[in-house]
């Protein structure tokens, strides 16, 4: 099943405008399927490369504009994929923007420290850049109905969301998470920091994967791990940037009690959290916390796919007091706050967070469940 990405329409809109487009997302989330899927309207004038193979590595190993244009020829559009494995991309790319400015050039990258780095500086005001997200619920409701996505929400939070993993069987899912995981999931990272042993890169994601939802704290992480805080930092930046894992940071403006420099730490995709510490139990054999953290961490990253989807631009914080009053999810766009608590259970009791709503006085609250949340991220 090829679903329609959202960003395929984004993207498009941003062709043959002298930009040079990038895709980053993590390893098979869908990107070769999403940029081939664009090239298929060019047909012949469309040439697309792999630049992990070493002929594509071969080709664009000179930056000499004439030669370039000899191997190119009069292609309309070309996508370089995993283009950081390209020496010299970043001028590369310079190159071929200034000398061929008709020509469309799409780089896509699964790490965005790798490709990121060797780009910025070249390509300052020549490039858009865009996040592509494994399969939202917005987009298979879509392919679909609103039912079938409800009918599949327990499978979201327990095996997420890749393409080729949400249409597997729980068997099946379990073999691709493990696979995906063991192979793909620490290689950028691996390659970019010359380790040899990935031990405490795991041990640290096995620990992030107890603490959804929860306030993340370096220097405990560095006591369990026997290793030190700007270590932990450092790889956190690290996950971050290889899209295995986002951040949200504590929201801070008036009370004196708020915690202001604390962040939490969520998966992209709930199948690679749970493959991490083996746990593929159904929800009804899980704890209430562990249940609850995953639907936090569900419902933030599909708010976070649904937001990119509408083109809807917003600061996303949690919030925090030292004496335990807290908020799931904030958003802040167009000088007003909205306020989210997040309970998987639509019986559960909630209370405003009167303190919040009486100190901001522009702002309003709602509690999201697994009944009424389809509002909320389609």
């Amino acid at each position: 099943m090829i679903y329609r990405r959202y960003l395929q329409d984004q993207i498009q809109s941003w062709l043959f405008k002298n930009k040079i487009v990038i895709l980053y997302g993590p390893r098979q989330v869908g990107k070769t399927t999403l940029i081939k899927e664009i090239l298929k309207e060019y047909g012949k004038e469309g040439r697309y490369f792999n630049c992990e193979t070493l002929s594509a590595q071969a080709h664009f190993k000179t930056i000499n504009p004439q030669l370039l244009k000899s191997f190119l020829g009069d292609y309309k559009i070309i996508v370089l994929d995993e283009a950081q494995r390209i020496e010299n991309i970043g001028l590369l790319l310079k190159v071929l923007i200034d000398e061929y400015p008709n020509m469309q050039i799409i780089a896509t990258g699964s790490s965005s420290f790798d490709l990121a780095n060797k780009i910025i500086e070249p390509l300052t005001g020549r490039s858009i850049t865009f996040l592509l997200y494994p399969l939202s619920a917005k987009e298979i409701k879509d392919q679909y109905d609103q039912f079938y996505v409800a009918s599949y929400l327990e499978k979201f939070l327990i095996f997420g969301s890749y393409p080729e993993i949400f249409e597997a069987s729980q068997e099946e899912a379990k073999v691709l998470l493990s696979n995906l995981s063991s192979n793909y999931l620490y290689r950028d990272i691996l390659e970019f920091e010359q380790l040899k042993k990935s031990d405490l890169l795991l041990k640290l994601l096995q620990l992030l994967s107890l603490q959804i939802g929860s306030e993340v704290k370096c220097h405990e992480l560095a006591s369990a791990l026997k290793t030190s805080s700007k270590t932990i930092e450092r790889y956190i930046d690290l996950l971050e940037k290889a899209f295995v894992v986002f951040r949200l940071y504590a929201f801070s403006r008036n009370l004196r009690k708020e915690m202001t420099k604390s962040f939490k730490v969520y998966f992209y995709d709930l199948g690679i959290r749970n493959s991490i510490i083996n746990n593929f139990n159904p929800l009804s054999l899980r704890s209430a916390d562990d249940l609850g953290a995953l639907w936090e961490n569900f419902c933030i990253i599909e708010r976070l796919k649904y937001n990119q989807a509408r083109g809807y631009l917003a600061n996303t914080y949690f919030w925090r007091t030292y004496d335990q009053k807290e908020i799931d999810y904030i958003e802040e766009s167009g000088g007003k706050l909205h306020a989210f608590e997040f309970k998987w259970n639509s019986g559960a009791k909630v209370k405003k967070p009167k303190e919040f709503l009486a100190v901001y006085a522009n702002s309003d609250f709602k509690s999201i469940n697994s009944d009424n949340c389809w509002e909320f991220f389609t």
